[in-house]
């Protein structure tokens, strides 16, 4: 029996699962570490935190599995998108990773749209140039660290770079990279004419592959220290919104996921390269070749959940180490006896900014239309209804395109929840699916690494032999509480605009350093 092994670096934890050549799971296991904000807006990680993460991740899995290194066929990488790692001549990294959920190069970002034109920049990377994006990174650093710069050799995303770790080889993919605004979305290779703009060596970028492609291979090194085979092969992999799409099989043209995880994503497989003329969307390479997929993405989906429960929620932890019930579920069941609109009270989830459909560094979280009725449980109602209409916006920029779902298939922690699933039903006004392939990213990467090692002949082949529906939920009463609150949410947003501006400059004054 084959097995392959798919390891997704995430924003939180690193997460590693084992399939047989059926798609059956035969293990996981997991790592959580933390990431650091050193100041308003700005989010960074060692590293090396990454890979301590793998070393103790790897030895675990294979002792729980019964499953020894020469018995893996491939190995898949997944992980966050959009961050910057740079190293050196000699491969060591230079400073802390500047992630994806970072806004600190607004005014780089600023000067590249000035230069290259909304419109050229969207035709070439099928992206408007965003403070989220790794390109902007880059230049913020020349600015702001030209020791740093000037020390620069390659930089990599973070999953290339645990790629490095792994085998000492530079590479990357199509799906990863068109994160970077210096990918040309439509050839799927690098743009010239966008790395002539930012004026970035075409030397410091690793080679880009497709997702199947095998890529590299484990090193001697890597093997010693995780009980791997050196030599095993390691495919191109995806980034995580695209792995995480092959692992709930959404490999079809017009197929439709919602991703709750630390930020919330809204992802529509293509058969062709669409693209946003609002430039609120955003077109990528999907990780089936010769496909490409929209992406929506609200920054603070479950991370706003996440940031309410450890700020504000003392009384529900401390319940869940007594009695080892989990914090977010005793909200929600507070929730749950709150009527639908929460008597009101609505939620703004820009606690690190937005992308889409307001591509905002200095958007902010927002309590709107509090009262003394309020308490609690209302606020977690319109917490997570707030998260869900921002969720929707994004369906509703995809349906403009042509996308015409009749379902949306949920994954992520925060879809684990059958309360938050049921209200996406109303919400969107859809039937809401889950799938029995639960383990996300890392799921989708291991298939990838079976269609590079030709266990699978294609990726929806893989999808479809090893992916299932398991439950379904339909719209119920409250749909038509939400139709009638959802555009008051979406009214608060730019009658706040200005003042969210404003604010960010009072803030950057006073508060350069926390």
């Amino acid at each position: 029996m084959a097995y392959l092994l798919g390891i997704d670096v995430g924003t939180s934890s690193l997460k590693a699962v084992l399939i047989d050549e059926s798609g059956a799971t035969a293990g996981s296991a997991a790592e959580e570490y933390a990431f650091s904000t050193p100041r308003p807006l700005w989010a960074e990680t060692d590293p090396e935190v990454w890979w301590q993460a793998f070393l103790k991740v790897a030895p675990n899995l294979l002792e729980k599995a019964k499953v020894t290194g020469e018995e893996i066929a491939a190995i898949g990488l997944s992980g966050q998108m959009h961050g910057l790692v740079l190293l050196d001549a000699e491969g060591k990294v230079l400073r802390p990773c500047i992630m994806w959920n970072d806004q600190r190069c607004a005014a780089q970002c600023a000067a590249i749209r000035e230069r290259v034109g909304e419109a050229k920049a969207l035709a070439l990377t099928g992206k408007p140039f965003l403070p989220s994006f790794t390109a902007g990174k880059i230049l913020w650093v020349r600015d702001n660290e030209p020791e740093i710069y000037s020390k620069t050799a390659k930089t990599l995303l973070p999953k290339d770079y645990f790629r490095f770790r792994l085998s000492g080889e530079f590479f990357s993919e199509v799906t990863d990279a068109s994160g970077t605004c210096l990918l040309d979305v439509s050839k799927r290779q690098w743009s010239d004419e966008m790395l002539d703009a930012c004026e970035i060596p075409r030397d410091w970028l690793p080679e880009v592959t497709e997702s199947t492609v095998v890529s590299a291979r484990l090193s001697s090194e890597a093997a010693s220290l995780t009980g791997l085979l050196e030599g095993t092969p390691i495919v191109g992999g995806a980034g995580d919104q695209a792995a995480g799409a092959v692992g709930t099989g959404m490999v079809n043209d017009g197929d439709i996921s919602v991703t709750l995880g630390t930020s919330g994503v809204v992802f529509a497989a293509s058969d062709v390269c669409r693209l946003d003329p609002e430039r609120k969307l955003h077109s990528y390479c999907h990780a089936v070749p010769g496909k490409w997929h929209l992406m929506g993405v609200v920054l603070s989906a479950a991370g706003s959940f996440q940031w309410y429960r450890d700020a504000l929620c003392g009384e529900e932890t401390a319940l869940e180490k007594e009695t080892g019930r989990d914090a977010y579920e005793l909200l929600t069941d507070a929730a749950s006896g709150v009527a639908a609109g929460s008597e009101g009270l609505l939620f703004l989830p820009y606690l690190t900014g937005e992308r889409t459909p307001h591509p905002d560094p200095h958007a902010r979280g927002v309590f709107f239309g509090l009262t003394r009725r309020h308490g609690k449980a209302h606020m977690t109602r319109a917490l997570l209804e707030g998260v869900t209409y921002a969720l929707r916006d994004s369906l509703e920029l995809m349906k403009r395109l042509g996308i015409k779902p009749d379902q949306v298939v949920a994954s992520g922690g925060g879809a684990k929840s059958a309360f938050w699933r049921q209200m996406m039903a109303d919400v969107f006004e859809l039937k809401i699916s889950t799938l029995n392939a639960t383990e996300g990213a890392a799921f989708g990467a291991a298939l990838l690494a079976g269609v590079g090692a030709g266990i699978f002949p294609s990726v929806e082949e893989a999808c479809a032999q090893c992916i299932s529906t398991t439950g379904e939920t339909s719209p119920g009463p409250d749909a038509k509480v939400y139709k009638d609150f959802y555009p008051r949410f979406r009214s608060l947003y730019p009658a706040l605009k200005d003042e969210f501006e404003a604010l960010s400059h009072v803030v950057e004054k006073h508060f350069k350093e926390t």
